[in-house]
Formats: C-alpha cells, sequence, structure tokens
C-alpha cells in the first residue's frame, strides 16, 4: 500500500497515493491493514466514560451509525486508527456530544443527545454543495442537501464567511443514516475527510477512545 514515495509525505499519503485516494472517494475499497494499534493503559483510561455511554439510551442506534460512519466515512481505517483519525467518547466541551471525530486539527463528525435520539454535526466543504463549485453560500443548491435526509426540517446549515467550510446539522437517527447512505452526502463526507486526514498527524491521539472505536470497525459487542 505504500511505496518509496510516500515515504516523505505526510498524513495519509504516507497510505495511499492520489490515485487509490480518488478511488476511494468514487466507492472503491481499499485493503486495509490486519492489525490496529491498541492501549490497554488508554482503554482504561476512558472506561468510566465508555461504560457511561453505554447506560445512555441512544447508544445502540449512536454506535450503529458509528459502525456505518468508520465502515464508508473514513478510509482504510485500522491502519490510520488514532494517529490520522480519532474518536472521543463524551468530551468534556461546552456543547456535550456523546461522541466526536476528528482528524488532524479538525473535527469531522459529532453525535449528541436529542431527547432519546440522536442529533449529527457535519463539517464538509460548502463547494460540494454549491451548483457552480464555488464557495458561496447564496450558490448552494439546497435539494442536494435535502434528498440526503428523511424531511427537510431534520436539516440545518450554515457556512462561515469567506471559506470553503460548511457546517450541517442532522436531527434524528434516522435522517443521519439516510445522510450517510446517500451518494452526493456520502462523497462530501469523504472528500472533506480525505482533506484533513492528509494534513497530517492527529492533534487528537490523547483522547482516543478505543472502545468505542471497536464499534466503528466492527468488533464491539452487540
Amino acid at each position: 500500500m505504500t511505496s518509496k514515495s510516500s515515504q516523505a509525505a505526510k498524513g495519509l499519503r504516507q497510505f495511499l497515493d492520489l490515485d487509490q485516494q480518488q478511488a476511494w472517494l468514487e466507492g472503491a475499497q481499499l485493503a486495509d491493514a490486519d492489525e490496529r494499534p491498541d492501549s490497554i493503559e488508554q482503554r482504561l483510561r476512558y472506561a468510566p466514560r465508555f461504560q457511561k455511554l453505554l447506560r445512555r439510551p441512544q447508544a445502540p442506534a449512536l454506535f450503529e451509525i458509528l459502525e456505518r460512519y468508520g465502515r464508508t466515512c473514513i478510509p482504510i481505517p485500522r491502519a490510520t486508527e488514532r494517529y490520522y483519525w480519532s474518536v472521543s467518547c463524551l468530551p468534556s466541551t461546552s456543547d456535550k456530544p456523546l461522541v466526536r471525530v476528528n482528524a488532524s486539527w479538525m473535527e469531522l463528525f459529532t453525535l449528541y443527545a436529542d431527547g432519546d435520539d440522536l442529533r449529527a454535526r457535519f463539517i464538509l466543504h460548502v463547494s460540494d454543495f454549491t451548483v457552480d463549485g464555488s464557495i458561496m453560500p447564496e450558490a448552494i443548491d439546497p435539494m442536494r442537501l435535502e434528498q440526503g435526509v428523511q424531511r427537510p426540517e431534520d436539516l440545518t446549515y450554515a457556512c462561515p464567511a469567506s471559506s470553503d467550510l460548511f457546517i450541517v446539522k442532522v436531527r434524528g437517527a434516522a435522517s443521519i443514516r439516510i445522510f450517510l447512505a446517500d451518494p452526493v452526502t456520502l462523497r462530501a463526507i469523504r472528500r472533506f475527510n480525505l482533506t484533513h486526514m492528509n494534513r497530517g498527524r492527529n492533534a487528537y491521539q490523547a483522547s482516543h477512545a478505543f472502545s468505542v472505536a471497536d464499534y466503528m470497525l466492527g468488533e464491539g459487542e452487540p
């Protein structure tokens, strides 16, 4: 999977060349590592938070969605776990998320409690949802977004000024599943994740929750 030319590369380019990344972006399956990094010390550090998460009423839907996200939205997730992406469990931030996925210095995907249901925040490139590929908010095509949720009212979005960042909020586990499966929105998620996994080592390695990542990689207990 690596080559001599990849030795000087950083981020995901150490594992996948640009052709392989483009192929994955378009839906190709890539060979992943057989083994994952692990740390018993880090597992134990976050074990109390993980047990607390397991007791939340949202846990079954949350782990199902995380497994889908890990399988479809992160390239070679086993080879890149912790060092190029991470997932935190009940992070101590003011917005009180249940879990958050990061790469480099960027938040990628966050799940929150919404009563007994879930709501999600995705950070994407606005240019994936404009009619002309620009970063101008007025060029956003709402139909591209609304086809990715169960009901239009399940979706809200905002664009930070003068940037290619796009914050999309999706309410309800049913709409989150649809958003992750829709070809347009899935491709946008993948492109944003490639951008930030290519920027270098993950800044949030110390908060990686291996027990949550087990579910993302299809190894969690049923």
